[in-house]
């Protein structure tokens, strides 16, 4: 069965890496995946595979197996980014501007589509039922949320995703136990002083002073209030303080993000950084609020699961193809996925320096080696068949 996956997948590689150049030319931002999704649409007619659309965008199919089993839902995101593509010679260059695939969501998509198509083909030996969820809008991490919302895990007993990810080499493919992203939190805070003339700061609060040193204070939640081996990142990433050269601030807005994979500690951190702005602040006689948004929980691998998608890595690709990707900082809203049903999320190696595929995530010159989304297509399918055809979950 495992070899007649592979010759299925392989049988439509040039077709799904033609579907992934289109969705590249034609790149919809979150919210706005109707070409995309109208795409993916007409392919499952094709197969004949049922289908439900999420509001406004994104899909939910069912193949309901041959035989009773559970049910495992497989993952695609479908949006792209608003970055300038700057790949200037590709064939298949962007054509909308200020908007590319820059994050290899395209890839995503044509990969979930073509795992469908094998497994259509061997669907009466399926021991239950397989789900694809086409999702929308997971770079500002509201799609996934929202399709949990719209039914997308009803009845799932397990969940696996992929991403194609540009730090891992061609030919590698990564599934580790544990941790694999962080949780991705947004921070704002304003801090309120007293404005005046910038030849008389003796009657000012300056907001300007209180910022700065709480930017720089705000560091020591990190390295004096946190476990060392319990990874923090804390980051100010924007601002905005001051009208004119000689009116010392009466306003200092600052916004920034907190990444980490530890709840307990992601608490913990909100609440210093709170009592920082508030205390750095109080030091100068203003005043600080602030917001402290909760966006992806941190994507934490089932055990059991990984150690499946291990297994399924080295029995369709090879022990040479199993990699250790470290865990990285970055945010996914499959997190939410995870939240309703144990499951894994994999990273499907594409860097090659001699295809120029080694550009980090989100840039312009981002790109993928086409050569590797036939490993990410089977291994969605063959994880989904083990899954569903072996006895230990």
């Amino acid at each position: 069965m495992n070899d007649k996956i592979k010759q299925l997948i392989l049988k439509e590689e040039d077709e799904m890496i033609a579907f992934r150049r289109d969705l590249h030319q034609h790149p919809e931002l979150q919210w706005q995946e109707f070409r995309t999704t109208n795409q993916v649409a007409k392919e499952l007619d094709k197969l004949g595979i049922p289908y439900r659309r999420t509001e406004p965008t994104g899909l939910i199919a069912d193949l309901v197996g041959g035989k009773p089993g559970k049910t495992v839902a497989l993952r695609g995101d479908m949006d792209a980014l608003p970055v300038q593509e700057l790949n200037e010679s590709l064939a298949y260059k962007s054509t909308e501007n200020g908007k590319m695939h820059a994050c290899g969501h395209d890839s995503h998509t044509s990969m979930l589509l073509t795992a469908a198509k094998a497994l259509k083909e061997i669907q009466a030996e399926l021991s239950g039922t397989v789900r694809f969820i086409f999702q929308p809008s997971e770079e500002n991490a509201e799609g996934a949320k929202e399709m949990v919302a719209q039914g997308a895990m009803d009845g799932v007993d397990h969940v696996f995703g992929i991403h194609i990810w540009s730090q891992t080499p061609s030919g590698k493919v990564s599934c580790v136990v544990g941790s694999s992203f962080a949780s991705a939190d947004i921070i704002q805070i304003d801090f309120k002083g007293q404005g005046g003339h910038g030849a008389m700061p003796h009657d000012t609060i300056d907001a300007a002073v209180i910022a700065s040193s709480f930017v720089m204070n705000l560091q020591a939640i990190v390295s004096r209030e946190t476990d060392p081996l319990d990874p923090v990142v804390v980051t100010i990433g924007k601002m905005e303080v001051g009208t004119r050269f000689n009116v010392i601030a009466e306003n200092a807005h600052l916004e920034g993000t907190v990444r980490c994979f530890n709840n307990t500690t992601r608490a913990k951190v909100a609440k210093s950084i709170e009592h920082y702005a508030q205390q750095t602040a109080a030091i100068y006689g203003g005043t600080a609020e602030m917001i402290y948004t909760e966006g992806t929980q941190p994507v934490i691998n089932d055990e059991k699961s990984a150690l499946l998608v291990q297994q399924t890595i080295v029995e369709s690709f090879g022990e040479n193809a199993l990699y250790f990707e470290k865990p990285t900082t970055g945010g996914e809203d499959f997190s939410y996925f995870m939240d309703e049903a144990p499951g894994s999320f994999a990273l499907v190696g594409c860097g090659n320096p001699d295809k120029d595929t080694e550009w980090a995530h989100h840039h312009g010159r981002f790109n993928i080696d086409e050569s590797v989304m036939k490993n990410g297509a089977e291994l969605y399918a063959r994880f989904a068949y083990n899954y569903l055809n072996q006895q230990e979950f």
